[in-house]
């Protein structure tokens, strides 16, 4: 791996991977770490070009975040771990679980989806937008290149086949918002492809874990728990 991702590490125990979506960092599960940490060695981690992690040389994509991940658990000997993603970081989890099911244990998917048109509407389109006028920008302001990158991630990415799903087998929990950005159709279709995974939608949006992290918590508690 060309670059060295900047993580957080707290608590004993089986490993339990976070990861932030778009445009964040790992802060972003701090109602998380403190919580699981009594009972799971949780390990926080900046994406590629986000928080404290480098850019790097490689490609900007969801497919090459998720071979950063494999670096990373290769490089602090994470043989096999718990992977809770949000958004994008349920996307990279879901890539990453398709190709290398045999490093992933329990897998939780929060508000991840598969293409661009399984996003609402009324917030992927400002988001094409804002994407189209941002590159027109690119080729002479390095802001302008940096958020037509940040933004291509929600435009281009993460282009998952269904079928791709089927190669997961690893316990998985789909969770969501009842008013998530996600169309709750595109949510069910990703649960319905995965073979061995269960539905939960939770009252709240896209960010029920920072928002409402009781019930977050409680409910991805509970299936790593009974599902063991």
């Amino acid at each position: 791996m060309d670059i060295s991702l900047h993580y957080l590490e707290k608590g004993r125990g089986t490993p339990l991977l976070l990861l932030h979506g778009n445009g964040e960092d790992l802060s972003y599960f701090e109602h998380q770490i403190d919580h699981f940490s009594t009972s799971y060695k949780v390990i926080a981690i900046d994406t590629r070009g986000h928080g404290l992690s480098p850019r790097g040389e490689r490609p900007f994509t969801i497919r090459q975040f998720a071979e950063d991940l494999l670096g990373f658990m290769d490089q602090h000997g994470i043989a096999k771990a718990h992977i809770l993603g949000f958004s994008d970081g349920g996307n990279i989890a879901l890539i990453f679980a398709s190709h290398h099911p045999d490093r992933v244990d329990h897998l939780i998917l929060n508000g991840a989806n598969l293409y661009g048109s399984g996003v609402k509407p009324s917030v992927q389109i400002p988001i094409i937008i804002g994407y189209h006028i941002v590159r027109i920008f690119a080729r002479i302001s390095r802001q302008a290149r940096e958020n037509a990158e940040m933004l291509g991630l929600m435009v281009n990415d993460p282009n998952i086949n269904p079928e791709e799903l089927k190669r997961i087998t690893n316990k998985t929990l789909v969770i969501v918002g009842d008013k998530d950005m996600i169309r709750e159709k595109h949510t069910k279709l990703i649960c319905d492809n995965l073979p061995n995974a269960k539905l939960a939608i939770l009252p709240g949006d896209h960010f029920i874990a920072r928002k409402s992290p009781f019930a977050f918590n409680r409910t991805v508690e509970q299936f790593l728990v009974t599902e063991a």
